[in-house]
């Protein structure tokens, strides 16, 4: 009986675990990993041609990732415009074997 207990809480304890790894937003480690540069490039250009705008990424400033049939990523992003500094934050739902893209949002950040 106390071995079926102990299968039964690891058992949990792994599920709970992988739970968070399906569906919820995790940190990402490294800010300037090339896909990440360039979804962040993506989320400007995308945008630029949305709002006619010219902002130019400067850097990925912080980012989350979420795996979903493909992976979200929520990115805070540095940018200028003319001589102004902001920050947005973006999303991208990306496809990779699908070679897809698509900027779901893109808003100022209210420091």
């Amino acid at each position: 009986m106390k071995g079926h207990r102990l299968i039964f809480s690891f058992l949990f304890f792994a599920a709970v675990a992988f739970a968070a790894l399906v569906g919820g937003w995790q940190p990402i480690k490294d800010l300037k990993d090339p896909n990440i540069v360039e979804i962040g490039e993506y989320a400007v250009k995308e945008y630029n041609k949305r709002a006619n705008t010219d902002l130019i990424l400067v850097n990925v400033v912080k980012g989350e990732e979420q795996v979903v049939s493909g992976m979200n990523y929520r990115l805070i992003l540095a940018v200028t415009e003319g001589k102004a500094s902001k920050k947005y934050q973006a999303e991208v739902w990306e496809k990779a074997w699908e070679n897809f893209k698509n900027l779901t949002s893109f808003e100022p950040v209210k420091e």
